[in-house]
């Protein structure tokens, strides 16, 4: 059954649920939107931009491309999403593009599967060269492996090598299902209430340790997804324990699904 479900067909018409679903959500879903305009004077600048998100709302991702800034500013920028080469994220990644999104696929190893690539380094060489030309790439910066709600610094030292900005993309909604897995994934019901908070630019000037600006991003993407979740009546969850912080992160470290 595995097999047939990650066979070529099968995640073609997959993708094709999960894009029909994507649009669904962004058209049914009464949204509330605060800090849009942090987003709209960055989307007007030519630096790139590194838009940050928690994992566990890849499903909503899009919508502030779809609902504004496709609208308001259309491709004076270029949007991306970085999403992983799992089969699973086949499925999204198809589905993100037909929404008019650039997709960037990569992901960060898997320790136990040490031979396996995960096109790690070909992603954030990507991602690179994308900020270089004033780009906006989303990246969920808890993912793929977690733990849930804690940021790593990849997409710091990433935006301090490229004087990138970073701000932070915080979604909710309300009903939603949330699965039981270690990122509590969220699966947003039609014509439910949500939110949208967008956070103040983030400094990432070099002389600032990275682990200073994970943390502010971190509690920043925190504080903003209790907000959406109070803006929509839904529940806040509190981010999983932390791990030890690494001294200075791989290439792999650097690529979040």
């Amino acid at each position: 059954m595995k097999s047939i479900l990650r066979s070529s067909p099968v995640q073609f018409i997959l993708s094709q649920i999960i894009w029909a679903y994507m649009a669904l959500i962004g058209r049914t879903v009464r949204w509330t939107i605060e800090g849009v305009e942090h987003m709209d004077e960055l989307w007007d600048q030519p630096d790139g931009l590194i838009v940050a998100s928690w994992h566990s709302t890849i499903l909503m991702l899009p919508t502030i491309w779809t609902q504004h800034l496709r609208k308001k500013h259309g491709d004076a920028k270029t949007a991306a999403i970085l999403i992983s080469l799992s089969r699973d994220g086949e499925c999204v990644a198809r589905a993100s593009e037909q929404l008019g999104l650039h997709i960037v696929r990569g992901s960060s190893g898997n320790r136990k599967k040490a031979n396996k690539n995960k096109g790690g380094a070909a992603a954030i060489r990507e991602v690179g060269e994308l900020l270089d030309k004033g780009s906006a790439v989303c990246m969920t910066v808890d993912g793929p492996r977690g733990p849930r709600q804690r940021a790593g610094t990849g997409s710091v030292v990433l935006a301090q090598r490229k004087q990138a900005k970073i701000i932070t993309y915080a979604l909710a909604c309300r009903p939603s299902r949330r699965l039981n897995s270690w990122d509590k994934f969220i699966v947003p019901l039609p014509f439910a209430k949500g939110s949208i908070v967008i956070g103040e630019p983030i400094d990432v000037d070099r002389s600032i340790p990275a682990e200073t600006i994970r943390k502010q991003l971190e509690d920043g993407l925190n504080a903003a997804t209790e907000r959406a979740e109070n803006l929509c009546g839904g529940t806040y969850i509190e981010p999983a324990p932390a791990k030890p912080t690494k001294a200075s992160p791989t290439p792999s470290d650097m690529a979040a699904e």
